[in-house]
């Protein structure tokens, strides 16, 4: 069978041998993967390494590979919103699995294991501020996995429909989709400690969840529909920017993935924590443990 060469167009690779954005060479990145949206928390992930290996910024994609207890371990930042989790995740798998003197695809599929630590707002009366959530599915609102052909084979398609009728869904939206995290890692991070549910990913910070400054939402009553919405005995608990993306992109190339966040605020109640900062590190230390 003829492998997949993959022009410079396509697979852009910098001078250094590097990729386009994250400036990442193949033999810096580990198996197991976390991601962060903020840059400067890739410093807080590593103190807790034992060790550094590499560190290496561009942009908002701040890279740091180390040993954390015998394990090999990369913390990626990706920044916020399903489009840099397009570049992060596809560049991530690039490192893996293509060849970069040859450009062809490996003979052997590399698989990553991809934890996202991020913060969220609580949409339940059962997710305080201060929790941690576990995204078991998750319903992107931004559209990118539309864009593959993969998305109806690693998406559950019965709750998508179900949801849509829920929400009373207006087209010109575009269509949501529901991607899954990997049971298996869900399991191993989430354990008895974590929330598990349903995310809403959102193309945006504040029309998208439901944020009403002086631009005013088409509709009002979102919200409220979101936090009713109930599907197979599970509710959808919370509100961020990327798991969709990250579930469903690592699934379409055979990766393993899963988000957990810390709830900040509470839509529901309408709490704040803006010092958020130093309680999540108790989340990072769980999931350098269990990754």
């Amino acid at each position: 069978m003829n492998k997949r060469t993959f022009p410079a167009s396509e697979l852009i690779i910098n001078n250094d041998g590097s990729c386009f954005h994250l400036h990442l060479k193949p033999e810096q990145l580990a198996d197991r993967v976390i991601l962060v949206g903020d840059p400067a928390r890739v410093d807080t992930v590593a103190a807790h390494f034992d060790s550094k290996e590499c560190e290496v910024s561009s942009r908002e994609f701040h890279t740091i590979t180390g040993m954390y207890k015998g394990k090999r371990i990369t913390c990626q930042s990706h920044g916020i919103g399903c489009d840099n989790i397009d570049i992060v995740v596809n560049e991530l798998d690039t490192l893996a699995n293509i060849d970069y003197q040859t450009r062809e695809e490996r003979d052997e599929h590399r698989t990553l294991t991809m934890v996202r630590i991020g913060t969220c707002g609580g949409l339940q009366p059962f997710t305080p501020t201060g929790s941690f959530i576990a995204s078991v599915k998750s319903i992107g609102f931004d559209g990118l996995l539309n864009y593959y052909a993969g998305r109806n084979v690693v998406c559950d398609i019965p709750m998508e429909k179900a949801f849509c009728e829920h929400m009373q869904w207006d087209s010109i939206k575009g269509a949501p989709y529901v991607s899954i995290a990997d049971e298996e890692l869900i399991n191993q991070i989430a354990q008895d400690d974590m929330v598990r549910g349903y995310t809403v990913s959102c193309g945006g910070f504040y029309g998208p969840q439901g944020r009403m400054l002086r631009a005013e939402i088409a509709d009002p009553k979102q919200n409220e529909k979101i936090e009713a919405f109930e599907y197979d005995g599970m509710k959808i608990c919370n509100f961020e920017m990327e798991s969709s993306a990250v579930a469903g992109l690592a699934a379409i190339l055979g990766h393993r993935a899963m988000t957990c966040c810390m709830v900040i605020a509470n839509r529901y109640t309408t709490e704040m924590n803006t010092e958020y900062k130093n309680s999540i590190d108790t989340l990072i230390g769980k999931v350098l443990d269990r990754i």
